[in-house]
């Protein structure tokens, strides 16, 4: 059997201190970028593994793309639920980066050492993943944003199913002409919503029409600026399939300042079923995605981890919903008015 180098020979190798190795172990930010690498690289080469696991601290680290909408809420309440009953705190942060948490992220978690991480529509790189994985911090993926492997656990929703049922609502209500506005085509959820939009057209026998479609950023505002361009369209959209919630709502304020009526004039479906949802008026037709249930189930997933029990499956989907409201009816006789500022 091959010895396990040492932390002394890894130092020697990468021609660096010990107190160097070490301090690249603890997570401690100061060590420069190169070397940090080049002394990971070494101690994945030769699989090196602290001798005797440090207890890990009663947190669970909650990550977040971003933390400025209902949705977020939605998932604090779920990991809350289950950090309550297992006696742990939750620490709770905000990526920098676009798609992910970067290396300042890591070296604090190495420094923290929660019982586990859940990231929240996120990715994390292999350098990153590895890191984590040789301190022995469990980590899932909820939502991820790409496709997290067939290595990493994640938790998910039936996001494909939801766009057709969506889009299918509306067809069976008589709309032909249904415009989409996505949210961003890297995120993998947008991405399968948008395919079973798509889809249920397909299935009824109705072309795809490019220029019924706008790609947006799941916010208020991109909902408002890409809901005016569709609804002054000449031959404009009947009915508009939103890829959440907050878009749908900036829907709403682009169809009220062009003086439409939803659903009198225009339907809208949404995407989440946020406490919102039921409140606006007319209360908003849409796909119930279960957040809080996505993160009870991902919490304890990584706190299984934590414990040394093997997931029966890394990945879990649970379902999506259609909740018909008020937002969604047939459509008025005959083509559609053009839209107008009056």
């Amino acid at each position: 059997m091959t010895r396990a180098a040492t932390l002394a020979e890894i130092a020697q190798e990468a021609g660096v201190s010990a107190p160097t190795v070490s301090k690249v172990l603890n997570g401690r930010a100061d060590v420069a970028p190169a070397t940090r690498e080049r002394v990971e690289e070494l101690l994945h080469r030769h699989g090196y593994r602290r001798r005797g696991n440090r207890q890990a601290n009663p947190l669970l680290e909650l990550v977040f793309h971003e933390l400025e909408s209902a949705w977020a809420v939605e998932v604090i309440r779920g990991v809350e639920n289950v950090v309550r009953e297992e006696g742990l705190s939750i620490v709770l942060s905000e990526s920098a980066e676009r798609n992910g948490p970067g290396q300042s992220w890591v070296d604090g978690v190495l420094a923290r050492r929660p019982t586990g991480v859940v990231l929240v529509l996120s990715d994390l790189d292999r350098a990153l993943r590895e890191q984590l994985s040789r301190r022995e911090i469990p980590f899932v993926v909820m939502d991820p944003a790409g496709d997290p492997g067939q290595e990493v656990p994640a938790v998910g929703t039936t996001n494909w199913d939801g766009g057709l049922a969506a889009t299918r609502h509306l067809l069976d209500l008589g709309h032909r002409r249904i415009g989409l506005i996505a949210g961003p085509a890297r995120m993998m959820c947008s991405r399968a919503r948008a395919d079973g939009y798509r889809a249920a057209l397909d299935i009824a026998g109705i072309p795809y029409d490019p220029r019924l479609v706008r790609e947006g950023d799941f916010h208020h505002e991109a909902g408002h600026r890409l809901g005016r361009e569709l609804l002054a369209m000449p031959d404009r959209p009947t009915a508009v399939f939103a890829g959440n919630d907050l878009q749908a709502l900036g829907l709403y304020e682009a169809a009220r300042e062009l003086g439409l009526r939803v659903p009198e004039d225009l339907s809208v479906v949404g995407f989440d079923d946020l406490p919102l949802a039921r409140w606006v008026g007319p209360p908003l037709t849409t796909v119930r995605q279960p957040l809080t249930e996505m993160a009870e189930v991902a919490t304890r997933l990584v706190i299984d981890l934590a414990r040394g029990t093997r997931p029966g499956t890394r990945r879990v989907d649970l379902a999506t919903s259609l909740v018909e409201r008020s937002s969604t009816a047939p459509p008025r006789g005959g083509a559609p008015a053009p839209a107008s500022e009056g």
